[in-house]
């Protein structure tokens, strides 16, 4: 059921994006009179094959548009006449040019008509950030809050970590947001970090990069964590239930084991799908012995809630207006510097690349308008960022000649437009198998 429910976010999250960002295009085009002749979700044919297997799997004309849901569940497209896209329809180029054309249009209108989409994405992102600021506000942990410090794991224990410990710097920058402390070293591959051991300050310098490596390549790598205690805040198994668990207890061993903090329960029950468990709880100063049967996910039934005093701040109806494109700016900042990490020659952060599984993922943890909200804008700022990226078949790839026909006042030729059309399809198809190889690599070796 879990997995269902991830799919089908994953799906309705991906396709109303795939669908703004066409209409992007779509309502550009339309406004500067250029006719459109397709506006598909998904492709109707084998991406980037526009001949190979091509049909929809619904379509209607309306007017002198063919809208339709393609079968190749691969982003989706808006078909104008007079350009070079994923039609790959060279033929139409060479009829003498009609006005209701996109070649026909002034540079400059063109280019709108192409970043359309970005520029929707880019929207959707502030007002769906907005939205959230106005309705739920924004929780963070300030750093003097982690009244437990940190849970650090073997390899945070090597960089010379210690449980307890509360950072408050990386490479000389004051954390703002304890939950994010090793985000900010990762894609910062920060040299040195600062923390507070026992009221006394000290200072971890020259981290090499190949620790950062091994850090990524390896997911059972937790490096460290907020602490937190394992305090039951509601119960959601009847065998749970009837084994007397209540909201409040606080879990002190599981199979035997001590369980100090929340990490700890996580690391052993993690290997023990569909088992019976026994563990003990706290409860007004007495231990009491408990039993459960975990499901496939090794979930124990029971939700946990934090004892961290975390600061919530609201946001009145223009405050989170402004809310919206500041959370959009620090989300696409944050995506850029995990982006740049696939270019370092160190971490070869290419080989994390993922598919469609890895965006599915996003989704995983259950459903609510909270999550699935920001993920949703997450992943609307992932979309504007990969489109500007100047690679032919990609929109930023068509804005990039069009920039140059402005500066040089004449278009690139024809049939390097078309060459370097073929070559942006064929290079954004590799990606899309290495990527989802990548998933299916890591799925069979139960990553």
């Amino acid at each position: 059921m879990a997995t269902f429910i991830t799919v089908v976010q994953f799906f309705a999250g991906l396709s109303l994006l795939i669908v703004l960002h066409e209409a992007g295009h779509f309502f550009a085009a339309k406004y500067f009179g250029v006719r459109v002749e397709k506006f598909y979700l998904f492709f109707d044919f084998l991406f980037p094959m526009p001949e190979v297997a091509k049909f929809a799997l619904y379509k209607k004309k309306v007017g002198d548009t063919e809208y339709g849901i393609g079968w190749f569940p691969f982003g989706g497209y808006v078909q104008m006449s007079g350009i070079m896209d994923e039609s790959m329809d060279a033929d139409a180029l060479k009829q003498p040019v009609q006005e209701h054309e996109f070649r026909a249009k002034p540079a400059w209108q063109r280019l709108i008509i192409l970043l359309g989409g970005i520029i929707v994405n880019i929207l959707v992102a502030f007002v769906i950030y907005a939205v959230i600021a106005g309705v739920w506000g924004d929780n963070y942990l300030k750093v003097e809050d982690q009244v437990h410090g940190i849970y650090v794991d073997s390899t945070g224990a090597a960089l010379g970590l210690q449980n307890g410990d509360i950072v408050t710097h990386v490479n000389g920058e004051k954390i703002k947001d304890a939950k994010k402390v090793k985000l900010e070293m990762l894609f910062s591959l920060a040299d040195n970090i600062s923390y507070v051991r026992d009221g006394q300050e000290g200072t971890i310098t020259g981290i090499d990069k190949l620790f950062y490596k091994s850090v990524i390549e390896d997911p059972s790598i937790i490096l460290f964590a907020t602490a937190e205690l394992s305090i039951i805040d509601s119960v959601t198994s009847k065998v749970l239930a009837n084994n007397g668990a209540l909201a409040g207890d606080r879990l002190v061993s599981f199979e035997g084991e001590p369980v100090e903090y929340h990490q700890d329960l996580l690391l052993l029950k993690k290997d023990k799908p569909n088992k019976q468990v026994n563990f003990e709880v706290e409860r007004d100063g007495e231990i009491l012995a408990l039993s459960t049967q975990l499901d496939e996910n090794s979930a124990m039934g029971f939700f946990t809630k934090s004892d961290l005093k975390i600061t919530h701040r609201d946001y009145n109806f223009f405050q989170a207006l402004v809310a919206g494109p500041v959370k959009s700016w620090e989300t696409l900042v944050f995506y850029v510097r995990q982006f740049k990490l696939m270019f370092d020659p160190v971490v070869k952060g290419f080989r994390q690349i993922g598919g469609f599984g890895t965006i599915a993922k996003l989704y995983s943890g259950g459903f609510s308008w909270y999550a699935f909200l920001s993920k949703t804008a997450f992943l609307s700022i992932i979309l504007a960022f990969m489109n500007l990226l100047p690679i032919p078949a990609l929109d930023g790839g068509h804005a990039v000649f069009t920039i140059y026909e402005m500066i040089f006042r004449k278009p690139p030729p024809e049939k390097f437009m078309y060459y370097a059309q073929v070559a942006g399809m064929a290079l954004l198809f590799s990606l899309l198998i290495y990527a989802n190889g990548n998933d299916i690599f890591r799925w069979l070796s139960g990553q």
